[in-house]
């Protein structure tokens, strides 16, 4: 394999992508769960979801910080190794990207102090406030990011200038293109999901253990039953972002679906290993019919297969075929355990199954894994184009680049990367490992002490700490 600039610039940007999407898929999520919990203590007056909340604020700002890191980064890349695709879209990209900062990264950084060190300095409900404010921050962070990729995987509401350059003629078709309308649910949805499942996998190991079992209860349930509704929402949305490729972006479809030819009715491949030397598929198992259910939602419709393009114009298979399959596995196996464990939740079912709080407590990587194989399917199946159809991607890297500058920076950004981001995983492991900890102003049971808490699903009779003494 030759190791030139552009290869290396793809590897350095997957690279560190691949690192800073973890930190956005769980701030996401997990500012809209404190979110929750806030307007969950106010409503009921129950000191738990205060000390939930007070826990899972101290992971938040640990993650937050980490991913501020990680983004800045990756955006100066845009300068460093992609040059020629700033110069090109900037008109659009560069617009994008300080909507991003003037909004919701400002809504954000405003808010974050609120809740670091306002707890008793303001009203609760302003309280409730700035953790609604950085939940919408980090939604509107997304949407930016969002619209500026979409517009790359489907350009529109723009024109060429003579030299190139993409010009915006229609601010609202690129802001509400068919792209965003169902990629930005679907991400944000991915981000709510891998966070619902890092909750329930933690409160599924505070059981385990026999620690802080009322406080793990409480996020084992409540983590369960979000993910069993959102989950299936996720889906969906999933199923309409294949629509749109199916129609948009037919090579990657086809990538995806690891189809060599033209088939009328088509089958649907579930498993295979991809031979593109050979245009074929080897130790294929394929379903009849299938794919044109799947495609065109008909038993007859003819499906393109990769053989139909011009060869410089395919996507590399193997990656957006496997990635896709990890996915759809991943999100599978959280429906099942969501609903299983929703299932359970009502009564002592959860308290009793333990092979299951053993996987719930083992499941907490499958958002995250899930989030990442789901980019590599867009991103690599966007493949040869930067701005699919309008420009390549080896017409965007910067053309003065040598490999051997790529790969120092390269090696550096892993040895820093892996530096910081260990230390940092560590210091939030020894956070999950300490809990949380009730304070002594802070009563076990709730406002009332002699009242005990009834959680989420438990049956009559049993108390908030699930029937055991503290």
């Amino acid at each position: 394999m030759d190791l030139t600039p552009l290869l290396l610039s793809r590897i350095q940007f997957a690279f560190t992508i691949s690192f800073h999407i973890i930190f956005p898929a769980f701030t996401i999520g997990l500012a809209a769960w404190l979110t929750f919990l806030e307007a969950c203590g106010l409503i009921t007056g129950e000191r738990i979801y205060r000390r939930l909340s007070d826990f899972w604020l101290k992971i938040f700002a640990v993650t937050f910080g980490l991913g501020v890191v990680s983004g800045i980064v990756m955006a100066f890349q845009f300068g460093t190794n992609w040059s020629e695709l700033a110069r090109r879209t900037g008109p659009i990209q560069g617009p994008l990207l300080g909507y991003e900062s003037f909004t919701g990264f400002a809504l954000e950084a405003t808010f974050f102090g609120v809740l670091m060190f306002g707890r008793d300095r303001v009203p609760r409900w302003a309280y409730f406030l700035a953790c609604l404010m950085v939940s919408i921050g980090t939604s509107l962070s997304a949407y930016w990011i969002m619209v500026n990729n979409s517009w790359m995987q489907y350009p529109t509401g723009y024109s060429l200038t003579a030299n190139g350059v993409f010009v915006p003629d229609d601010w609202p078709a690129i802001l509400f293109s068919e792209a965003v309308r169902t990629r930005f649910p679907h991400m944000v949805l991915a981000a709510y999901v891998t966070s619902a499942f890092c909750v329930a996998a933690t409160g599924a190991w505070y059981m385990l253990r026999g620690t802080a079992v009322q406080e793990g209860r409480a996020m084992a349930v409540m983590g369960l039953r979000l993910a069993a509704i959102l989950v299936p929402l996720q889906l969906l949305f999933g199923h309409l972002v294949g629509d749109y490729v199916h129609d948009r972006q037919p090579a990657k479809f086809a990538a995806i679906e690891g189809r060599w030819n033209d088939q009328q009715p088509a089958s649907e491949i579930l498993i295979a290993w991809p031979d593109p030397k050979n245009e074929r598929n080897l130790f294929e198992i394929a379903v009849p019919y299938l794919g044109s259910i799947i495609g065109s939602m008909s038993l007859t419709s003819k499906e393109i297969g990769l053989k139909s393009f011009a060869a410089e114009d395919r996507p590399p298979v193997a990656i957006p075929f496997f990635s896709f399959r990890i996915m759809v596995g991943c999100g599978l196996l959280m429906l099942a355990i969501a609903w299983v464990g929703t299932w359970l939740s009502f009564g002592e079912g959860l308290l009793k199954a333990r092979l299951f709080l053993v996987a719930t407590s083992l499941s907490f990587p499958l958002g995250f894994v899930a989030t990442i194989t789901g980019w590599y399917t867009a991103e690599v199946g966007r493949q040869p184009w930067s701005v699919y159809g309008q420009l390549r991607t080896a017409d965007a890297v910067t053309p003065v680049l040598t490999s051997g500058e790529v790969a120092t920076t390269l090696t550096l950004i892993a040895l820093i990367y892996a530096l910081i981001f260990g230390f940092g995983a560590l210091y939030i492991y020894r956070l999950l490992r300490a809990g949380p900890i009730p304070t002594a102003e802070i009563s076990l049971y709730g406002t009332n002490p002699k009242r005990p808490l009834s959680l989420p699903g438990a049956s009559p009779g049993v108390t908030g700490a699930a029937g055991i003494g503290d």
